[in-house]
């Protein structure tokens, strides 16, 4: 059996570019199916999101400007829904609650459901405008697909999944990752980062794929 190919895939839940790439991903995995894994990962872009907006934002209309930013980069990008109170009306003031319940669902249960729940959470925000930076719509959202709140507080309360995330904030950094989304792939000698369209995404897959084990390198 052929090893799948594995990429790391960094993303931060309420980033946009994020959301834009998810029909990209759907695409890449039913277009090569089982010759590859997508490791899920997180990284910190909207962990402290009143500094960031105050830092980045204040000069630019604060969180209407970011706002409309928003809005304009999903407007070209059919399947990437926003909705318009998203940033103005609803503000969640982290990412890191999500990404640690993710951690914690990953942890409990397995990849795919945190895979799924991280799809939900995204939806959640970006089309129904719920503020996913609070623990008990995190909870709600999770009994909403069948997953348990008492087991995901569990591996919270423990810490394992603080330590999970940890783990990949601090990886992220080791990378030099500048932001969401980025795709790690053979072993962290090629990266991908921002809105990268479908065609290079696959066409650099498929070289990896189709690379051989003792092929010389031209470096």
């Amino acid at each position: 059996m052929i090893q799948a190919l594995i990429i790391d895939y960094y993303s931060d839940v309420l980033c946009v570019w994020a959301w834009i790439a998810q029909r990209r991903i759907d695409e890449l995995n039913q277009t090569l199916g089982n010759k590859i894994e997508l490791k899920h990962c997180y990284l910190d872009v909207f962990g402290d999101v009143p500094t960031k907006m105050n830092a980045q934002w204040q000069e630019k209309g604060g969180y209407a400007g970011f706002a409309a930013h928003v809005h304009e980069s999903a407007s070209v990008f059919e399947d990437a829904t926003t909705n318009p109170k998203i940033w103005t009306e609803v503000r969640p003031a982290t990412s890191a609650n999500a990404h640690l319940v993710l951690k914690a669902v990953e942890i409990a249960y397995d990849k795919n459901n945190s895979i799924a729940l991280a799809l939900k959470l995204r939806t959640a925000f970006f089309v129904d405008a719920q503020d996913i930076g609070d623990l008990d719509t995190l909870y709600e959202l999770a009994a909403s697909i069948g997953l348990q709140p008492h087991t995901i507080k569990t591996c919270i309360h423990n810490g394992s999944a603080m330590a999970a995330l940890m783990g990949d904030y601090q990886k992220s950094k080791q990378l030099n990752l500048k932001g969401s989304p980025s795709f790690v792939m053979d072993g962290g000698r090629q990266i991908l980062y921002g809105n990268v369209g479908y065609r290079v995404l696959l066409a650099n897959v498929e070289a990896l794929l189709t690379k051989t084990e003792n092929e010389p390198s031209w470096c």
